[in-house]
């Protein structure tokens, strides 16, 4: 039996073992799976199910107060946290912006983001909820109640830094994206597809270091277009602020 997940679109396979056959590798022993399959099946099924109701709950509390709002996702050290800061100055007065800052442990993301205009609300996952490796509909949920929601036009949701587990809850947000760094290597759509499949816009930041970099750009687009062929993809760099301005333009577009 292979990985069982959702895809954004709301359907949901598991993936067997002849399915994607990228190449003959052997990938090791899988046997232990084969009595305890059905019933992981059937649990991750039941964690998803109450996740996705509570993710409903959030989205009609976010719509009722006409709040718009994106879950932002990468890896650890892709740049997030750079580009909230940039996207804040760069929004200024132009939107009522409110950051839902995710993290296993710390304030650290969050008090980079004080001072800059928008209302913050920070969730450790280590606090109380296990400290998952992700943000989930629960986590949101007790984030958005230390949220003035209707003095927000948009919510930036900084989730976990994690390449795998973010992608396969919903939390509630009206669209998702993630912030992949030219760093981090050209393969790695082939090797995370669940989360680039199910972003609405990929974020290539770090663009300012391709010049010392050995990385093939058009490589990584032709293996993003294999697995998302329709996702919008600005390039940017956080430490400059190239590309920001369309960043925060794609926000405005996307949530009217």
């Amino acid at each position: 039996m292979g990985r069982f997940h959702r895809h954004a679109d709301g359907t949901e396979h598991e993936h067997d073992d002849h399915e994607h056959e990228h190449d003959h590798r052997d990938v090791g022993d899988h046997s232990g799976y084969v009595e305890t399959g059905p019933s992981r099946v059937a649990v991750l099924e039941s964690i998803l199910s109450e996740n996705d109701r509570v993710a409903e709950r959030n989205r009609a509390d976010l719509d009722r107060n006409g709040v718009w709002a994106v879950n932002l996702m990468s890896s650890p050290g892709a740049g997030k946290t750079t580009l909230l800061k940039r996207t804040l100055v760069a929004l200024g007065e132009k939107c009522r912006v409110g950051v839902l800052e995710g993290d296993i442990a710390t304030s650290l993301d969050a008090d980079q983001l004080s001072g800059l205009g928008a209302a913050i609300s920070l969730v450790n996952t280590s606090a109380g909820f296990g400290g998952e490796c992700h943000l989930d509909a629960v986590m949101v949920r007790s984030g958005l109640s230390r949220l003035p929601l209707d003095a927000i036009d948009l919510l930036l949701i900084e989730n976990v830094g994690n390449l795998v587990c973010p992608a396969e809850f919903d939390v509630g947000a009206h669209a998702r994206a993630m912030v992949y760094a030219v760093t981090e290597g050209e393969e790695k759509p082939l090797k995370y597809p669940v989360m680039f499949r199910s972003v609405d816009v990929v974020l290539v930041n770090k663009v300012d270091l391709l010049p010392h970099l050995d990385f093939d750009l058009d490589r990584f687009f032709t293996h993003l277009q294999d697995v998302n062929p329709d996702v919008r993809v600005i390039e940017v760099s956080a430490q400059t602020g190239q590309g920001v301005d369309e960043w925060c333009a794609w926000l405005g577009a996307a949530g009217r």
